[in-house]
């Protein structure tokens, strides 16, 4: 827009300001009027994308702190000790709004976002996962989205030579209009190397570093602070478009920089561009910027201050170095073919006074724009159909009457079947430092020139926090946790994607409040802080929203990279192990949606103490060395989880035969997904000592089978050939998008 726009109640309005809202904006400004740039900035600024305005009551009831915490929530992303001196810094944030948009540069600019976030810590980043969600199957827009999609993470990840090792692929009708894709990237940092976002330093100089700013992105964060509705197409122009190639070489030149000592602190330009950078960098330091629009390399002709101030262009930083000492830095970036400029200086007055052919644009106090920001306890009533779902009588639910034939169906739904035609678009193994590839519970990352290895996880199960979003959040704790354990690390720290549909309807805050709530007690439990995130509202279309969705993040250390574990048996004659106890419980699972079409019931019973002590048990055996394969039993229960470690993808197969004795109804037996269990293989002559380790941490475990011929046989129930289940379960997903 004009920088002579004239400000009006419409305006306003388009800029997703309400008139409290505006009244409150122009008593930070002396109750003046604002010009429309500064009314662009204030926008953004105060946008629910930025400032967490709705969630920020509720978000402070995690749990933040710990022993091994260096850096938690507030920075560009959060950070922890894994000893020696080393430290992983991680994050995971969601491109949901611009990937239902326009898939491809939606998903490769979450991913650039994302990388841009943990490498402006000072950590090289060393592997990507991501947490994607679409549609039914069998809706017509769910192919274009999970290719488009799937192609934009491979493309930006490729090009910049990080490895995408892990995740998860969600199919549900639920996303039918708002697909999520949430993506994560961890990086690894000396404790004594590591950046923060500070415009410190009266005097200083504030450079501009990276690509040229255009047109592209305007408007990104407010977008994504709203529901959609028609004209989705007309919001093209808010997403952005990446070139991995540049941020590779952006990457590499502030790592380079880093060495130095000229650096005050460094941010990258994500949601809100050049404001959001400038802004939050004074805010933290207590000091204001004085920029001047003339020096910031532009790539299109006749740009505004608005549009530049608000441009998302990708593939930017902004940083503060000593005064005397930007050339040094300048010309680092210069050696990268990359622009860079000195655009503003520190100043010591709390102002941030924006210039263009030498008049003021805009000046604006920072601290109202980001510290007061309005804070809403939005109303909160539990939905009027909450306890009508959660209902389910089994005694109604008829059993199978041929149990192969509702095991294959199961193990071909695209939920459960083998995603290796997504991750197999990835670089999962460039840098040579991937272990444990994807396809098993969790990634496993060796630290070149050390004996640890980092694991990388993430999870949740969205239906269960639609039954009920208390539970369904404490378990995405648990199960994450439990798949870190399943390979043998120590869970640590987690970073989360909270994704729900809009605030500004109570029934969805009540689901956001109760989710918070499970994640906190999840997390408590586990000693497993949060230390980074994003809320991702408005993920909903008309008033369809889609089930309260957070998406958790998780990171484990193992300190001996020779005791990692994998999903997969090994070996003919070795014994299989079950830890844990079977139950009735089959409320939301795969099994009652795909064979009954019921979304009931409440999610299986987690017992915080059973689920520890498994979690000891696991880890003190994998520990002994006599562990020769784990995997936790979640989405499709025990049986799916039995054929899950018969079958890796490629095509590697060897089979199992197991007998189960319980006192349970047999479609539970097999399907339930309730928790705190654990499939474990190990030689028959170290199975006394793994079911002894077992019983001292007080975790139930018995010996329930053997391996090998080429068969998965459950007692008298199923008994079908590899190589039969095995094309059901790895072609699911190329047939929804052929």
């Amino acid at each position: 827009m004009d920088q002579n726009t004239k400000v009006t109640p419409e305006i306003v309005k388009k800029h997703g300001l309400s008139e409290q809202e505006y009244e409150r904006l122009k008593k930070a400004l002396g109750d003046r009027e604002p010009n429309i740039t500064e009314l662009g900035i204030f926008s953004v600024m105060w946008s629910e994308h930025c400032s967490y305005k709705s969630s920020k009551v509720h978000l402070k009831k995690l749990p933040t702190t710990g022993p091994h915490v260096v850096q938690g929530p507030g920075e560009n992303a959060g950070i922890v000790d894994i000893g020696d001196g080393l430290c992983v810094a991680f994050k995971m944030e969601s491109h949901n709004h611009p990937s239902f948009i326009e898939p491809f540069q939606g998903a490769a600019t979450g991913v650039g976002g994302i990388l841009r976030d943990v490498f402006t810590m000072g950590a090289r980043p060393i592997a990507n996962l991501n947490s994607i969600r679409f549609g039914s199957p069998d809706n017509a827009k769910t192919p274009y989205l999970l290719k488009g999609v799937v192609a934009g993470i491979a493309h930006y990840g490729n090009c910049m030579g990080i490895p995408t090792v892990g995740g998860e692929v969600v199919f549900d009708e639920c996303y039918n209009g708002n697909n999520l894709v949430n993506a994560f990237t961890a990086g690894i940092v000396k404790k004594g190397d590591i950046f923060k976002g500070f415009a410190s330093g009266v005097g200083n100089p504030v450079i501009y570093i990276g690509s040229k700013t255009g047109r592209d992105g305007i408007h990104g964060a407010t977008m994504a602070s709203d529901v959609f509705g028609g004209g989705n197409e007309e919001r093209r122009p808010t997403v952005q478009v990446g070139d991995p190639f540049t941020e590779k070489l952006l990457l590499e030149a502030c790592l380079e920089a880093m060495k130095s000592d000229a650096i005050v602190g460094i941010q990258d330009m994500g949601a809100a561009g050049l404001t959001s950078s400038s802004f939050e960098m004074a805010s933290r330091a207590g000091t204001g910027i004085d920029m001047d629009l003339d020096k910031v390399p532009l790539r299109e002709t006749g740009m505004t201050p608005y549009e530049i101030m608000l441009s998302e262009s990708q593939e930017r930083m902004l940083a503060v170095t000593h005064v005397g000492r930007e050339k040094e830095i300048i010309d680092i970036f210069k050696k990268w073919d990359l622009d860079a400029e000195v655009v503003g200086i520190v100043t010591d007055d709390g102002i941030m006074r924006v210039r263009q052919k030498g008049k003021v644009v805009c000046e604006l106090p920072i601290a109202p724009l980001v510290h007061a920001a309005p804070v809403y306890e939005r109303p909160i009533k539990k939905p009027g159909w909450q306890d009508k779902v959660q209902k389910l009588d089994l005694k109604k639910i008829a059993e199978p009457k041929n149990y192969n034939d509702t095991f294959k169906k199961l193990i071909g739904s695209p939920n459960l079947a083998c995603k290796s035609w997504v991750y197999r678009q990835y670089d999962h193994m460039v840098g040579t430092d991937t272990v444990v590839l994807p396809g098993s519970d969790a990634a496993v990352m060796r630290i070149k020139g050390t004996n640890k290895a980092v694991a990388l996880t993430v999870d949740c199960n969205s239906r269960w926090c639609y039954l009920d979003p208390y539970w369904g959040s404490a378990h995405a704790i648990a199960e994450n946790a439990r798949n870190l354990v399943a390979s043998g690390a120590r869970p640590l720290a987690v970073t989360d994607c909270l994704n729900f549909g809009n605030p500004e309807r109570a029934e969805i805050m009540w689901q956001f409040e109760q989710s918070c709530l499970g994640m906190s007690e999840g997390c408590k439990q586990f000693g497993t802080p949060i230390v980074s995130g994003n809320v991702s509202f408005y993920n909903e279309t008309g008033k369809d929203a889609i089930y309260p969705t957070p998406a958790v993040g998780m990171v484990g250390v193992i300190d001996d990279i020779s005791k990692h574990t994998t999903q997969f048996f090994k070996d003919t004659g070795d014994v299989v192990i079950l830890l844990g106890v079977n139950t009735n419980e089959l409320g939301g699972s795969e099994y009652l949606k795909q064979i009954h079409n019921k979304i009931a019931g409440n999610p299986p019973h987690l017992d915080f103490e059973r689920e520890k002590s498994l979690h000891k048990a696991v880890l003190a055996a994998i520990g002994r060395g006599i562990v020769k394969s784990a995997h936790d039993i979640s989405d499709g229960g025990l049986a799916v989880a039995l054929a899950e470690c018969c079958m890796q993808d490629n095509c590697k197969m060897i089979g199992a035969e197991v007998k189960l004795e319980d006192d349970v109804r047999s479609d539970a037996l097999l399907f339930s997904e309730a928790p705190s269990r654990i499939i474990l293989s190990c030689s028959g002559k170290d199975a006394d000592l793994l079911l002894t380790i077992a019983k001292s941490f007080g975790c139930p475990a018995n010996i329930i089978g053997s391996v090998g011929g080429d068969k998965l046989k459950i007692g008298d129930l199923i008994d079908v050939g590899l190589k039969d289940i095995y094309g059901l379960w790895s072609e699911s997903i190329k047939k929804i998008v052929s």
